[in-house]
């Protein structure tokens, strides 16, 4: 086949016109010439953004202050002529910027993974058939469908558009959404003003339509001028850049004390300048928490992939840090907390009920009456059920080798379904009827209508909604004989309350006859003209995963509220099955329009259900909850969640049925739409906190007891217990290896027992700060009293600081052990046996400090002598009295906050 030759001017063109130009038809191509396409034209993705070479990467590690005070150390020993040092400072410089390297390289592969799992999807009509596909495999000629809510994924001319407006600010500045229809726009027409076409990255406001693909990838509008989608977010979040900032002041701090340090030590200690430099320099290094920031952001990187694997897909990373505070989730019911395999169960005519058969969305069961299979030619009303289900309804229904699966809404595949089950024509129903017009379902007035003729003459318009909206629509009922008879709605309501009861969704479904040249559906059409079916009562089972999350929400002081547009007593009947608290109280949304704020916020409180309610709604309750100090997540994913997913402290987007409008304005985006992985997000939002907790409450207190232990022999005027160059050994080594490693400690036992933490809960709190002064103080004892011990016994200082030394690595092994459970007990099995990556890196430490304690060239570079066995046993054994005395005093604490809980009411 010869090249597809792009218009250049499709928007000047008539539908029929576009479509010609590019070689394609109303039901789209075929497989095989879209894989032609596809090759020819490459993938629809914008290009890549320019990225910053390896080499300028890495010279930006140099860009620290701690690295300038090096780099300037550096120079002054070399001009002492203390060339060992030097090397050692610059080896140090070296090796912090490779790391810094290849946690920033990570860190880029976690975000680039995430925005893959991001990729928009699309409908478009290949072979006839409506299919979903990544919008990078659109090609041009595909014809697309798109409703409000949609990203735009390739520039499209319109060949059908009901209702269609689309926000182009973006591209032409236009603040209001733009109308667009199918008329052709002038040739010479200003971007703005090409009403006739959709451009790629634009949001479809509102209505629904179909159009062409005219160009993909940079061949589209905003290809051309892709730099302004090419901005990655920095991988941090307010708390990461908090730290930032403190170890930032702590180091111009502690640059401030090493420098008076140094004068006096020179001029009123009268030590010698090359002696007191290299101390001031050990100081800086020692006290300077260099590596904080880039190990948080290692952590960060770690949690988003965690969450990744849940299915919560991190938008937004300050959500991290909020999950950790989440004190109220509010949830959508179908398809997050139930299964989202919704399946026809009962039909109710005017006198009799019917039950359905079958399993999921497979078009064969059994429809039986009293006990016995009906058959349509003995119940006629039950081909009006068929041809109202299958005709006024947009989904689609494929056989896969795992069963039958819906492309479209779950409701309509199901109701797809009944009307192959009624029919026995399978997935495909009703094939001789043809769609003339629609009037989509929106919420506004909660019903879908469709017209549709045949090639007998006949033309039908069907209605679908819900039961309030479509009995206001019908003058009368269908018989149970056939003919028509007055409408009972206090009956049908009655009916309503029943099925709803048994926790069945219900819909209304109508019909009403017209002349075949009746061509438009207008709302006048159906506007008190209809005839009423029946209803037919849907049931979507709760997810098992659920009800144990929702369990586990409720052990962790998470209160989980039930927001649904399903009727009251169907929400209930679900409620009961997946454990939500306070079942006896229901609001619906008429009850939160007649509340003022005050009355809704003491209300959003107490209730756990609400049931009618529409998205204008959940921004109000947002609201109220959080009027209350309360920390919200809120689901959401039509275009009209948008609003109270931006409110929210956490907005969750569902992945699977979410709208583009939706998924942008959320922090998270839910791959399989499951509450169960709402759950999983919150506990990984508390593991990463606890995490960036671990690793600040492991960091600053073993550099404050280093920079202690300098301070207090430079006060006294003693030897150094450690030389400047091992404590940047030790900093090198530990600091790196012995910190990364709690960025991959798993969740602790009890994380979902606790309750949420306050939002306001500073990081430095009274605890952490008194947990800092403990340990420096029992890391400047253990220092000092291996040191002191050491030359009382007639060691040389060489072997008095390598035990020092030693003893300083050994109390940062078990600091790091103590410090892995900072919510329990360190003394279990599970506890010692730590982690994989635990045991590597503690394996990696013990083995560089054994080589330069005793292999010979490194002693003579580290100024180092052999430690004698019993003096290393003896080592660990101070380094296990210092674990004993800190892990007495954190169970003193613990025990202390158990006796309290009760009072307060935590949880």
């Amino acid at each position: 086949m010869t090249e597809t030759r792009l218009p250049a001017h499709p928007h000047a063109m008539t539908p029929e016109a576009a479509l010609e130009a590019l070689a394609s038809r109303p039901g789209g191509l075929d497989a095989a010439e879209a894989a032609r396409r596809h090759a020819e034209h490459g993938a629809n993705r914008l290009p890549e953004p320019p990225k910053r070479s390896p080499i300028l990467r890495f010279l930006s590690h140099f860009h620290n202050v701690l690295i300038y005070v090096l780099i300037a150390s550096a120079l002054v020993t070399a001009a002492l002529q203390h060339w060992v040092d030097t090397g050692i400072i610059l080896a140090v410089v070296v090796v912090n910027a490779v790391i810094g390297y290849i946690q920033e390289g990570r860190a880029e592969q976690a975000m680039d993974a995430i925005r893959g799992m991001l990729a928009p999807r699309s409908s478009v009509l290949r072979d006839g058939r409506r299919i979903s596909l990544d919008a990078a495999e659109l090609v041009p000629g595909d014809v697309v469908l798109i409703e409000a809510g949609d990203r735009v994924p390739a520039d499209l001319r319109l060949i059908e558009a009901r209702g269609l407006s689309a926000e182009e600010a973006i591209l032409t500045g236009e603040s209001v959404p733009v109308d667009k229809g199918t008329a052709p726009a002038a040739e010479d027409a200003a971007l703005g003003d090409r009403s006739s076409m959709l451009f790629s990255g634009t949001l479809v406001a509102a209505g629904a339509g179909r159009g062409v693909v005219a160009a993909t990838g940079a061949e589209t509008q905003i290809g051309r001028i892709s730099g302004m989608l090419g901005r990655v977010e920095t991988l941090t979040t307010p708390l990461v850049a908090q730290m930032d900032r403190f170890a930032r002041w702590l180091t111009v701090f502690i640059l401030i004390g090493a420098a008076s340090l140094l004068v006096y030590g020179y001029f009123v200690g009268h030590l010698p300048f090359g002696e007191l430099f290299m101390a001031v320099v050990g100081l800086s290094v020692a006290a300077i928490p260099e590596g904080l920031p880039a190990v948080l952001t290692i952590t960060l990187a770690v949690g988003v992939q965690a969450m990744a694997r849940r299915n919560a897909i991190v938008r937004r990373l300050p959500a991290i840090e909020t999950l950790g505070s989440v004190s109220v989730i509010c949830s959508d019911k179908t398809g997050t907390l139930t299964r989202n395999e919704m399946m026809a169960a009962t039909l109710a005519a005017a006198e009799d009920v019917y039950s359905v058969g079958g399993d999921g969305y497979a078009p064969e069961g059994a429809v039986r009456w009293r006990d016995a299979d009906a058959h349509p030619d003995a119940h006629a009303v039950l081909a009006e059920f068929a041809r109202a289900a299958g005709l006024c309804n947009d989904a689609t229904l494929h056989a896969h080798e795992s069963g039958w699966r819906v492309e479209g809404d779950p409701m309509e595949g199901a109701l797809m379904a009944l009307a192959g089950k009624i029919t026995g024509e399978g997935g495909d129903p009703l094939r001789q009827w043809t769609r003339t017009d629609v009037i989509p379902f929106d919420s506004a007035h909660r019903y879908m209508a469709t017209l549709h003729h045949d090639h007998e003459g006949r033309a039908c318009i069907h209605v679908k909604g819900a039961p309030e909206a479509v009995l206001a629509l019908c003058a009368d009922q269908r018989a149970a004989h056939g003919g028509s008879e007055p409408l009972d709605a206090e009956r049908w309501h009655q009916r309503v309350e029943e099925l709803a009861a048994e926790g069945q969704r219900v819909i209304a479904v109508a019909a009403r006859s017209v002349p075949q040249e009746h061509t438009v559906l207008n709302t006048s059409d159906v506007e008190g003209r209809l005839t009423l079916i029946g209803l037919i009562g849907l049931i979507d089972p709760p997810r098992a995963e659920a009800i144990e999350a929702v369990a586990d929400c409720h052990a962790a002081g998470i209160r989980v509220k039930m927001i649904t547009g399903d009727h009251a007593a169907t929400a209930r009947a679900i409620a009961g099955r997946i454990g939500l608290r306070n079942r006896d109280r229901v609001l619906t949304g008429a009850d939160l329009e007649a509340m003022d704020d005050a009355a809704l916020a003491e209300a959003a409180v107490q209730t756990d259900i609400f049931a009618r309610t529409s998205p204008a709604h959940k921004l109000r309750l947002v609201t109220a909850l959080q009027a209350r100090g309360l920390t919200v997540a809120m689901t959401g994913d039509g275009v009209n969640d948008a609003p109270a997913l931006k409110r929210a402290d956490a907005g969750v987007a569902m992945g699977l049925k979410g709208s583009a409008a939706a998924k942008e304005a959320a922090e998270l985006v839910l791959a399989d739409d499951n509450f169960a992985s709402i759950a999983a997000a919150v506990r990984e939002g508390r593991t990463v906190y606890d995490n960036i907790k671990k690793v600040i409450s492991w960091t600053l207190p073993t550099n404050g007891g280093e920079a202690m232990t300098i301070v207090l022999a430079l006060a006294l005027g003693m030897a150094l217990p450690i030389t400047p160059v091992q404590i940047l050994w030790t900093n090198m080594i530990t600091a790196v290896t012995l910190g990364i490693a709690l960025a991959f400690e798993p969740t602790e036992a009890r994380t979902m027992r606790r309750p949420p933490r306050p939002r306001d809960e500073p990081l430095l709190t009274g605890a952490l700060i008194w947990h800092i002064m403990l340990v420096s103080t029992l890391f400047l004892a253990g220092i000092y009293g291996i040191f002191v011990y050491a030359l009382d016994k007639g060691y040389s200082l060489a072997l008095a600081q390598t035990m020092a030394l030693n003893t300083l690595v050994v109390l940062k092994i078990f600091h790091l052990f103590f410090i892995r459970n900072i919510h329990g007990t360190s003394l279990t099995w599970a506890a010692v046996r730590g982690t994989r990556i635990v045991w590597i890196c503690i394996a990696a430490v013990t083995v560089a400090q054994f080589a330069i304690t005793y292999v010979p060239p490194l002693q003579a570079l580290f100024g180092t002598e052999g430690v004698p066995l019993l003096d290393g046993v003896l080592i660990i054994a101070i380094g296990a009295v210092f674990f004993g005395l800190i892990e007495t005093e954190k169970q003193m604490r613990l025990a202390v906050r158990a006796t309290d809980r009760p009072a307060t009411g935590a949880g």
